[in-house]
């Protein structure tokens, strides 16, 4: 993939709530507060290793929405697009687990500023212009009508123009309550896209196929996917080993060109923080893609992730030679001096 101007993203900001220190919510006297989503995250990430990024949403037009716009331009991100509605910035509650206790999160987002974004005021023919790759995850057309209206038009907008098109479905049947079927937006909004971030799971769910999990499995469901939606060209997956909340294994695999390729698995024994690990994933992928060949793009995009569950927070904030030292084999962790 060609290096390109800018890089879209398009989704929700989330206020993250959380207890330090692997606390439970009935012991915590205080909570420590994040600004991520999953696409907002992808670009915070891709910012943080020098790329252009551009972030379109929607957030309160109040002091929690303005903290949101700070956090994002600290990363890097263009924020000039987005919207300022009278209804509340969405949040989760975090607490974050450790060894076989797991991580347990609560929604409120109901109703939130993402979910009634006015997508008739986005102009994406101006707003795509200068960009050369336009990310989605399946949450955003799951949030609301207005959110999934903006998303496929901006998907239309970036198919006339030949933009690539990255998409991670993210299917969560939980989200999906505002009358449309999930699966049928999903492979819809799938078939107007290039790239597909996800795997057997992903596609078996979205298509209603059931293929295996195995190495077999994956290239059968990658070949039936493009298939199915011609225009993806390339299916990049993740798989995670989890033995514990605080160890987990990851390994990368994808089908590109007729071919299989996969990275060798890196093992993280003390997580920090999970959340956003694989939207680490999908931004080291894109950085990858967009400055080296498939092979070591899947490779830079593990190894992104693997270090994303060393960060506290929503957003990866390691470099580009951090992820390279990784990707290299050095996984000491020796103090540098």
């Amino acid at each position: 993939m060609a290096k390109v101007q800018k890089i879209i993203t398009f989704g929700e900001v989330l206020l993250r709530l959380s207890p330090a220190e692997n606390r439970k919510l009935s012991q915590a006297k205080s909570l420590d507060f994040f600004f991520g989503g999953t696409e907002m995250n992808v670009g915070a990430s891709l910012a943080v290793l020098g790329e252009s990024v551009k972030h379109i949403t929607a957030v309160s037009n109040d002091i929690v929405g303005d903290a949101a716009l700070s956090s994002m331009r600290q990363y890097g991100i263009d924020v000039s697009s987005v919207q300022k509605v009278n209804h509340p910035i969405g949040q989760y509650l975090l607490e974050v687990g450790s060894d076989m206790r797991s991580s347990q999160i609560a929604y409120n987002r109901l109703n939130g500023s993402f979910a009634n974004i006015q997508p008739e005021k986005i102009n994406w023919d101006s707003e795509l212009k200068n960009a050369g790759l336009f990310h989605w995850t399946g949450i955003t057309p799951a949030i609301s009508e207005a959110a999934y209206q903006g998303l496929k038009a901006a998907l239309v907008s970036a198919n006339a123009k030949g933009l690539h098109v990255t998409a991670d479905p993210a299917y969560r049947s939980n989200l999906w309550q505002y009358g449309r079927k999930g699966q049928e937006v999903l492979k819809e909004l799938v078939g107007l896209s290039t790239i597909f971030i996800g795997g057997v799971n992903e596609i078996n769910e979205i298509l209603e196929t059931s293929f295996s999990l195995d190495k077999d499995g994956f290239i059968e469901a990658s070949k039936h996917l493009m298939a199915e939606c011609p225009n993806i060209k390339q299916v990049f997956d993740k798989i995670r080993t989890g033995l514990s909340a605080s160890w987990q294994k990851i390994y990368g695999r994808a089908f590109v060109d007729n071919t299989y390729i996969e990275t060798d698995e890196l093992e993280i024994t003390q997580v920090v923080d999970r959340i956003g690990t694989g939207d680490a994933y999908a931004a080291g992928l894109i950085y990858g893609l967009r400055h080296f060949d498939a092979k070591k793009a899947l490779n830079f995009a593990n190894a992104a992730c693997a270090l994303k569950h060393t960060i506290l927070g929503d957003v990866n904030l390691v470099s580009v030679a951090e992820i390279t030292e990784v990707m290299q084999g050095n996984t000491g962790g020796r103090i540098k001096r």
